[in-house]
């Protein structure tokens, strides 16, 4: 038997998500079809970007008496986090678009600034 209700998290346990990484920024796209936006957080934390969603699920299932015969509930929480570097946490912009979480994390400029460091 067959069971949809977990995709796209079955297997890893995870959601997929593609990261590419652009001289000035980090895009990462992140699949989560049927995930509403309120239960779906992105956190930036000491150079670690982390997006956790939420899954609830109630099923009722009754006869023609309209009594009831199956009721099943069902949830979950899942996370990933991805090491992203020096960001510019102000620039941030997240979008949800037709069950994708689109996710563009600016660079901080000053990274590309190096101190030589005089040894003695």
């Amino acid at each position: 038997m067959e069971d949809h209700w977990a995709a796209p998290f079955t297997g890893s346990g995870t959601f997929r998500t593609d990261i590419r990484e652009e001289k000035d920024r980090y895009l990462i796209e992140a699949e989560l079809p049927g995930i509403a936006r309120e239960d779906i957080s992105v956190e930036v934390e000491q150079q670690y970007v982390t997006i956790r969603a939420k899954r609830h699920e109630y099923t009722e299932q009754k006869d023609d008496a309209n009594r009831v015969l199956r009721q099943e509930r069902r949830s979950g929480e899942f996370a990933r986090r991805f090491y992203v570097g020096q960001i510019d946490e102000d620039g941030i912009k997240a979008k949800l678009e037709q069950g994708v979480l689109r996710l563009e994390l600016p660079k901080r400029l000053d990274t590309e600034h190096r101190k030589q460091i005089r040894i003695d």
